[in-house]
């Protein structure tokens, strides 16, 4: 049976240039390659600069990064090649996952907090991630029954508070940074604003080439106007060592339980994302959407996921996941042969080898950065909206997302209300992230059904409601629903979320 025969009936009508095992000669492969890794590297290398502006990592971020790079080529080999039973064996590119920006940050001030150094925050994270990861090896194997308690409502509120408790990190880059000397300066607003304004301006572009690389651009564009306002000083690149080399668990290994818990909370809900992703990439790519070589992609692409992260613990960089922004390039490129993701691969593993790359970028003030990651996680927590959207909100989901936003950005804005709990309870749901999940899981599974949502649950289809929050291109095609009537195929058609 072909592929075309195979496909379901709702996958969008497009043509595609190079099928999903067409091999693309060097010229075609390399052209197609570099345009995802474009679109995808400020996904990629945003998260470990943000952690550690934060936490105070200072040195280790050139290679921090360049590790990101590696892993990032790893995974996304292991997903294009499919090893064994790992692997989708489709074109996805593996990136940094946005999603555990705020429960990293929260085990690293837990570590901070009792006096550990930059080395033993790197060690507990790494350490903590790689543990965490069998989470997702495991749920790989049977998350076609994890979609009875992991629902819409539940990933809507988990995702729309991933996105609403980092836009304090924005907002502090933009003002300067962390223990800036003059916090809210002119300059910092100015380069904030010139990075809004070229992504909004790109955004309206009737090219989509633009708009897939409005952030990068955005970005090089706040950078070059920093430099000539005397924003950055590159003399500092000169102490940086010609090659980064890979080395296992480079600061060591420790585990904390109070970490732990709420990591392996996310751990429990990305799979979900995943299978979206996967599902948008099997639309496109003209595969099937649905009956076992389906499954057997969303569960190969999950246990994919699963052991990127665990590479990525091993080789210090934080949790993987598949980027959903790759699917709009596959679209508007023509190109879904998997063998790409191998020139992907070698591009991004050449990248990790000079950590000059991390440290230029390490260089970049906070307001730029800043000034991009406000519409990323601004459009993070609309996906999770999105998500709640369509999954309905009647009284018993209204009640669900009530009670766990109100706990989860309680906490945040008030953690002083936790100050009589055990240190180890006050830890564990300090963070809104994991007080509002097991909010969310523990409502859905207690309270009753409303009558017509009996019958909505559909185990071949994994990804009703699901998207992905690791697109930092805007305006990119949006297959999060796999429906008859979901016949999105404009890949400028909407604004999408970022990882």
């Amino acid at each position: 049976m072909t592929a075309t025969e195979s496909r379901s009936g709702d996958a969008p009508n497009q043509d595609l240039i190079y099928q999903l095992e067409d091999r693309p000669g060097p010229i075609p492969a390399t052209f197609a390659a570099i345009q995802h890794v474009l679109a995808s590297f400020v996904g990629v290398i945003t998260p470990t600069l943000i952690i550690g502006s934060v936490l105070g990592l200072g040195d280790y971020v050139p290679y921090l990064v360049s590790m990101a790079l590696f892993v990032s080529g790893i995974g996304t080999f292991i997903q294009a090649k499919r090893i064994g039973p790992i692997g989708a064996g489709m074109l996805c590119l593996q990136g940094t996952s946005f999603g555990f920006l705020s429960v990293i940050l929260a085990a690293g001030f837990i570590v901070k907090n009792r006096g550990g150094t930059p080395e033993d925050i790197l060690a507990t994270l790494f350490g903590v991630s790689f543990c965490a990861a069998f989470v997702e090896i495991a749920v790989s194997r049977c998350i076609d029954k994890l979609r009875r308690i992991i629902t819409p409502v539940v990933t809507g509120t988990i995702i729309s508070l991933m996105g609403l408790s980092l836009i304090k990190v924005s907002m502090t880059d933009i003002a300067g940074g962390y223990g800036a000397e003059n916090p809210g300066a002119l300059q910092n607003l100015a380069l904030a604003g010139l990075v809004l304004g070229t992504i909004i301006v790109l955004n309206r572009f009737g090219i989509p080439l633009l708009r897939l690389s409005a952030v990068i651009v955005a970005l090089v564009v706040g950078y070059v106007a920093a430099w000539m306002m005397g924003m950055v000083d590159f003399s500092s690149l000169a102490a940086l060592p010609a090659v980064s080399v890979p080395q296992p668990f480079k600061f060591g290994f420790a585990f904390d339980w109070m970490a732990f818990i709420p990591i392996a909370v996310i751990f429990l809900i990305t799979p979900l994302e995943t299978a979206g992703d996967l599902t948008a990439n099997s639309m496109i790519s003209r595969q099937p959407v649905k009956g076992p070589l389906y499954m057997k992609r969303i569960k190969g692409g999950i246990l994919g996921d699963g052991c990127s992260s665990l590479l990525a613990a091993t080789f210090n960089s934080l949790p993987m996941t598949t980027f959903s922004q790759n699917n709009g390039v596959i679209q508007l490129t023509g190109v879904a042969s998997r063998h790409v993701g191998l020139y992907i691969a070698g591009i991004l593993i050449l990248l990790a080898l000079f950590p000059v790359v991390g440290g230029v970028l390490q260089l970049m003030p906070k307001p730029v950065l800043g000034g991009a990651t406000l519409i990323m996680f601004g459009t993070v927590a609309i996906a999770g909206i999105k998500i709640l959207a369509e999954a309905g909100l009647n009284r018993r989901n209204m009640l669900i997302v009530a009670i766990s936003l109100g706990l989860g950005l309680g906490v945040a804005a008030v953690p002083e209300v936790l100050t009589n709990l055990p240190d180890v309870l006050k830890n564990i749901f300090g963070s809104p992230i994991t007080i509002g999940a097991f909010s969310a899981i523990l409502l859905n599974f207690f309270l009753p059904r409303e009558p017509e949502e009996m019958d909505d649950y559909d185990p071949d289809n994994l990804i009703e409601d699901s998207v992905g929050t690791n697109t930092l291109a805007v305006n990119i095609p949006d297959y999060s629903k796999v429906h008859p009537k979901a016949t999105t195929s404009d890949p400028s058609a909407q604004l999408t979320p970022t990882g």
